[in-house]
């Protein structure tokens, strides 16, 4: 009987067809076969097609489309920034988003196991993606805990930062005075914050529990992997959108609504000059896409192999700019409401100050006298007036923590039958939080679950050991010096570390992997080729742009000494403070553990100063040839001997000889 050769992703026996018998060959690039697995370790799978969207969407829209990109917007010329957001996501975000979740497709294995099975060199990549996010997952869940804490707090009539607390002889707090009632519950009542970073402030005990409490609810979430956080994404990614209609109708309705679309939305073309705004947007679409990470290549590895990436892609792209445009939407509709009360408040004011200059017979202009009180904006502070501008009160508008904790708390305090409001705010952010923290969570633990070594361990105590680990690190963010540390962690942990990730991602797979081979492999699973578009955004674009990005990013470190907002009782504002030199000494260990991972393995790897033979969930299966008495002993190789030039030596052999192999079957 003649033996044909073929080459088929997986197969569980030799089986003759048409008088020939079958002998597969595994092909690397392809990955494990469920048949390789030990029993009961098979890859998850999602349910279905909807839960691996809802998983993608929740955790790619997160907390930075709602307090991050309308910032973002009313700093680098208003409507104007969607032309270069729209520009970086079609040429950056886009096709390194399509690289993640296909090369993730192809090989069903986590960060760690992709970039083994594409080159052993390359497996620092995977590490360094897994320290990236151990950072991040650190600081991500304590604004989830900040989150809790403020719905705690909303199921109260009035609400708690509605008023300032008042002294025993009944005069108001001073601290509170000097700033506001939002700010003081902010940085006194929440986090009873320090003066500095090097004073820790001790514990606080009400922020301790809460991110407890954080930490137990995630590790409940992603414990058992897709299969229970599966579930929980009907909820995470959707209930957001129903929350920011709520928030839409009821904010268009408010007055100051108008003036606050049109104060953020006005086009200032002419900040399109300034390359600053370019980087901006870039910036903007590399972080809310979660790329680097790990997660996508993760989530992706859970797909069925015919699964249609390029058109999840897409989707999902124009649902994160929808998203993020929507927010946009509702944030500046109620700081237009808020910017409008605070107006018609200093008018007021004005009007009782007239008051007094006339009854004291003061001698004022009539103009002035007539504009004040008809409760119109003066021309002028003299006589102790306020000037009252309705565009410097929407030029405050704040970004991250300030945003949702101090401006936004200060709009919704004004919103009949507040509690509400607050309620499902914070539930809104919480859902964002925790969706995007599953993502994150999901890149480090996948990449833990494929090393042999850890597939001993079940997922439920291995999650449960890591959410310990984290929740102790994390005790650092429950001092009163724990919002300082977590802005240093977000401005080191995931910036350099992450773009340089991203940028040896796409190298690797567009001239190591190769553009061809991935382009088949796309072709492969979705039946469509990708064209010239993927082609110069792949090899040229993106990398170029991603360049910048870290050029950026560095030299803004060096030339601009890295600083913090600290917080001053004694003015009631914060102020700009350096970090200690034992500080940055730490920010600089945080940088190089998210780089250095990459360096080692491939020094290590490269001159062979230490042999690594790591069963990476059948990160590197090497082509045997199988008979039936050699069926049962395909086995993983050495990475040292992992050629990935090698999936096409047989068949070049073949026609180089022109010979059939022919296999002695014996009867029983």
């Amino acid at each position: 009987m003649e033996v044909r050769r073929t080459s088929v992703r997986c197969a569980t026996e030799l089986a003759p067809v048409n008088g020939q018998l079958n002998v597969v060959t595994l092909n690397t690039a392809d990955g494990p076969c469920p048949g390789d697995e030990p029993a009961g370790q098979q890859r998850a799978a999602w349910d279905n097609k909807v839960q691996f969207m809802l998983s993608i969407i929740g955790y790619s829209v997160g907390l930075g489309n709602i307090w991050r990109f309308p910032y973002l917007c009313q700093q680098n010329g208003g409507g104007a920034f969607l032309i270069p957001f729209v520009v970086m996501l079609i040429f950056e975000g886009v096709p390194l988003f399509l690289i993640e979740l296909g090369i993730g497709q192809k090989m069903r294995l986590g960060a760690l196991g992709a970039w083994n099975t594409i080159h052993p060199w390359l497996g620092g990549l995977g590490v360094a993606s897994c320290t990236v996010t151990f950072f991040v997952a650190l600081y991500y869940n304590v604004i989830i805990t900040w989150c809790f804490y403020y719905l705690f707090n909303s199921f109260t009539s009035p609400l708690p930062w509605s008023t300032c607390p008042t002294t025993l002889n009944g005069t108001i707090v001073p601290e509170c005075d000097k700033s506001s009632e939002t700010a003081y519950f902010w940085y006194r009542t929440t986090l009873d914050v320090s003066p500095a970073i090097n004073q820790t402030g001790g514990l606080k005990w009400w922020i301790v529990l809460c991110l407890l409490l954080a930490w137990i609810v995630v590790f409940f979430i992603v414990m058992k992997g897709i299969q229970s956080s599966g579930k929980v994404v009907y909820f995470t990614s959707l209930f957001p959108y129903i929350v920011l209609t709520i928030f839409f109708i009821r904010g268009i309705t408010l007055k100051g609504a108008g003036a606050g679309l049109m104060h953020m939305y006005t086009p200032k073309v002419e900040k399109l000059l300034n390359p600053n705004v370019w980087l901006d947007a870039a910036t903007q679409v590399f972080y809310s896409f979660g790329l680097a990470f790990g997660s996508l290549i993760a989530f992706g590895s859970y797909n069925p192999p015919k699964n249609n990436c390029v058109r999840d892609v897409i989707l999902v792209s124009i649902c994160n700019a929808i998203t993020a445009i929507y927010a946009s939407l509702v944030v500046f509709a109620i700081l237009g409401f808020k910017a409008m009360l605070n107006v018609d408040k200093c008018l007021h004011n004005n009007k009782l100050r007239l008051e007094e200059l006339t009854k004291a017979n003061t001698d004022i202009p009539s103009d002035l006298y007539n504009q004040v009180k008809n409760l119109q904006p003066p021309y002028t502070n003299q006589f102790g007036f306020e000037l009252c501008s309705l565009d410097k009160q929407l030029d405050q508008a704040a970004e991250g923590t300030g945003l949702a904790f101090i401006v936004f708390t200060q709009a919704i305090v004004e919103l009949p039958g507040a509690p509400f409001w607050a309620i499902i705010f914070f539930l809104m952010l919480l859902s964002l939080g925790i969706g995007s923290q599953i993502g994150i969570l999901e890149g480090m633990l996948c990449t833990i679950f494929d090393i042999d070594f850890f597939k001993r361990i079940r997922k439920p105590y291995l999650t449960g050991f890591v959410c310990t680990i984290c929740f102790l690190v994390g005790l650092i963010f429950a001092t009163g010096a724990g919002e300082y540390w977590l802005k240093l962690f977000d401005s080191f942990a995931g910036t350099i570390g992450l773009v340089m990730i991203a940028l040896l991602e796409m190298i690797a797979v567009m001239f190591i992997y190769g553009h061809e081979k991935f382009t088949r492999d796309i072709e492969e699973m979705t039946g469509y080729r990708p064209g010239l578009y993927w082609q110069i955004t792949w090899r040229f674009l993106a990398p170029g742009i991603m360049s910048c990005i870290l050029v950026s990013s560095v030299l803004f470190m060096i030339i601009n000494k890295p600083r913090y907002m600290a917080w001053d009782k004694d003015i009631g504002q914060t102020k700009e403070m350096q970090y200690p030199g034992w500080v940055m000494g730490i920010a600089v260990v945080i940088v190089l553990a998210s780089i250095l991972p990459i360096i080692l393995v491939f020094l290590l790897r490269r001159f062979q100063i230490l042999k690594l033979d790591v069963d990476i969930h059948q990160g590197a299966i090497r082509r045997i040839d199988t008979t039936v008495s050699t069926k049962e002993m395909i086995a993983d190789v050495d990475l040292d001997e992992y050629d990935s030039n090698e999936e096409d030596e047989d068949e070049e052999d073949l026609n180089r000889t022109g010979k059939t192999f022919k296999m002695e079957v014996m009867e029983f």
